[in-house]
């Protein structure tokens, strides 16, 4: 009982946050590179459109992993 105990118990958890911080950034850079791509050609509508999932992307992300790191 003691040994599975043992696992159970924290150290160093840098990857975790960094983790969260890159799924918490990552799709809404993504998306918001796609958007500038698509707004600097002929695609003007994509292109905003990319923006906006951008932008609503970063807001869910920040108010769901902002909940999880605290």
């Amino acid at each position: 009982m003691i040994i599975s105990s043992i696992f159970l118990e924290g150290g160093n958890y840098d990857a975790i946050i960094y983790l969260i911080l890159l799924i918490l950034l990552g799709p809404p850079i993504f998306l918001a590179l796609i958007g500038l791509i698509l707004f600097k050609t002929q695609n003007r509508k994509a292109g905003k459109i990319f923006f906006i999932l951008a932008g609503i992307y970063l807001v869910v992300g920040l108010g769901i992993c902002s909940a999880l790191m605290v």
